[in-house]
């Protein structure tokens, strides 16, 4: 058995399925008759590990807040003029 058994395009839109549009790796991976297993490996191999997804989630948060926090001055001083 070959070990390039799937194209990277068929993996790809495996894991866009998972990833993107939100079917489960149960769903994609019956419908498309590939093992459960194989597909965590891919998904996994895509994802940022935990660390990196928590830290990229965390510095959007502050740069959120750091604009709400800027509107929010900007309200209260036109409200005060």
């Amino acid at each position: 058995m070959s070990s390039q058994r799937y194209t990277p395009e068929f993996k790809d839109e495996a894991v866009r399925q998972v990833v993107d549009r939100g079917y489960s790796v149960a769903e994609v991976s019956e419908r498309l008759g590939v093992s459960p297993h194989s597909l965590y490996k891919w998904v996994k191999a895509v994802k940022p590990d935990k660390p990196e997804q928590q830290a990229s989630e965390l510095t959007a948060a502050k740069s959120e807040v750091l604009k709400l926090r800027a509107q929010l001055r900007r309200k209260k001083r036109s409200a005060t003029s």
